[in-house]
């Protein structure tokens, strides 16, 4: 009998998906990045800068809302494993939560500077509302972002064309990212400025700002629902009549090897980077600029173009250099790019020649998006090691317990940004900080992702899952159950 990974006794031909559908896939990181991340790019500037609350305090907010929404993803993702619908399992998720996300998504800014004062329970008004406003919307934005994600994982089984697809969502990702670094820029705009004081109205310029691209979100949830299908459902999932236990599943889950050394992986590049993610931008206006916000909101708008470009080049580059040399070490590569930037940090953050700083921010652009594209390539071909293993087809699972994991390194990253900040002597008041301040906060950013990105390193050389065994995974399933 002929195999079923082979065509007229040939080489198994690659599981190419059209342009358009890539395309059409990669829409959804858009959402995700301006609907979950883009509250945490601007929380310090807003909440802290303009708003007085201490930024222990800030950090310590977006430490409980990423623990709360680490808790949501498990519930999201067994939900949606366990969907059986004529849509599918990933897309009904997807459209309804997508639009919900985009409208609802202004509620987060929806404060008032009369509030500062206000305490409740000995703490500002302010950090109460900003963990209510999150506990509503999380569950809306992560009922989007686990079945978009899961989706991901089921679009190919093919070993290169996961790649690919990955590439074509990283580079959505990179250029979405733009508007969260533009967000700031934004609230600089003469609309949005307080006549006869020369300061801004940042809150206002954000609601307009997430209103916008609220909108833009329910658009894309829209398109994706109808442009992209779920390749596995008719012929896979839907045999399987017998649903996942959340706790069963998940424990499944995480008893998966390679599936645990991944983890580490991005557990230590999240929560090195996220530690200091909020330090570069203290770095920029307290230092670079010299505490001029406006000046550094400009810049870190170049920042962020930066960071969006060296993710553009280091993508398919690092896809080109997976094909060659393997995804793993890959992996190392992009490590290694990103140790380059955060250590240059020190020197390439200067107010004798400001520029320079896109430098660093274009190199650790290069590694985040190459580093994330990698890892859910290879997340892909962890889920078809686990299939064969224990017979079911668990992405949501998979994509929860994953989400699990990098969201608690990101949650205990803000907080000790927060902490950061507040040892290091910072005082939102003051135009000019110490030089103490300004000395620890540059070490800090230099430092403490390098010895994430490390870690990061040994672990991913840990994982067996080369080319090799994953092609060879794949022809056993197709052997076992046919093609999808």
């Amino acid at each position: 009998m002929q195999k079923a990974n082979t065509v007229n006794g040939k080489k198994p031909l690659r599981d190419r998906l059209p342009i358009h559908t890539k395309l059409a896939y990669s829409l959804g990181t858009a959402i995700d990045m301006w609907g979950l991340w883009m509250y945490a790019a601007v929380a310090f500037a807003v909440f802290n800068m303009y708003l007085g609350v201490p930024p222990w305090l800030v950090g310590l907010a977006l430490t409980l809302i990423r623990v709360f929404d680490a808790i949501v993803d498990p519930v999201v993702g067994w939900l949606s494993d366990n969907l059986r619908s004529k849509w599918g399992r990933r897309r009904p998720f997807i459209l309804i939560a997508g639009i919900l996300s985009g409208l609802s998504l202004p509620i987060l800014f929806l404060v008032s500077p009369s509030w500062v004062e206000l305490k409740f329970l000995g703490v500002s008004v302010i950090f109460w509302y900003m963990i209510l406003s999150n506990m509503i919307y999380i569950p809306i934005i992560s009922s989007f972002t686990v079945p978009y994600y899961s989706l991901g994982a089921e679009m190919s089984p093919d070993y290169e064309e996961r790649t690919s697809i990955m590439s074509y969502r990283s580079v959505a990702q990179k250029i979405s990212e733009l508007g969260n670094f533009y967000a700031l820029r934004f609230t600089n705009l003469a609309w949005f400025l307080i006549p006869g004081t020369g300061q801004k109205n940042t809150l206002l310029g954000l609601q307009v700002y997430t209103s916008i691209f609220g909108v833009v979100m329910a658009i894309f949830a829209i398109i994706i629902f109808f442009r992209v299908k779920e390749r596995y459902y008719d012929k896979v999932v839907v045999k399987v009549k017998e649903k996942i236990s959340i706790l069963g599943g998940l424990g499944e889950t995480l008893r998966c090897t390679p599936f645990r050394k991944m983890m580490v992986v991005g557990a230590a590049f999240t929560l090195g980077t996220s530690m200091v993610g909020s330090l570069g931008y203290y770095a920029t206006v307290f230092y670079v600029a010299g505490g001029d916000k406006i000046t550094g909101d400009n810049w870190q708008f170049w920042m962020g173009v930066a960071f969006m470009l060296g993710g553009l080049i280091g993508v398919p580059l690092h896809a080109a250099l997976a094909h060659r040399i393997g995804k793993r070490r890959a992996v190392v590569v992009a490590c290694a790019i990103g140790i380059c930037g955060y250590g240059g940090s020190w020197f390439l953050y200067t107010p004798a020649i400001p520029w320079l700083q896109t430098i660093a921010s274009g190199l650790m652009g290069m590694a985040a998006a190459s580093l994330w594209m990698l890892h859910s390539s290879i997340g892909a071909d962890i889920i078809d090691h686990d299939e064969l293993n224990t017979h079911e087809r668990r992405e949501g699972s998979f994509t929860a317990c994953a989400s699990y994991i990098l969201k608690l390194g990101n949650s205990l990253g803000y907080y000790f940004s927060g902490l950061i900040l507040t040892w290091a002597g910072f005082t939102w008041k003051l135009k000019v900080q110490a030089p103490e301040t300004i000395f620890w906060i540059r070490f800090c950013l230099a430092t403490v992702p390098i010895v994430g990105l490390i870690v990061a390193i040994i672990f991913v050389l840990r994982v067996r899952l080369t080319k090799k065994r994953a092609k060879e995974n794949r022809r056993k399933l197709e052997d076992r159950r046919g093609r999808v």
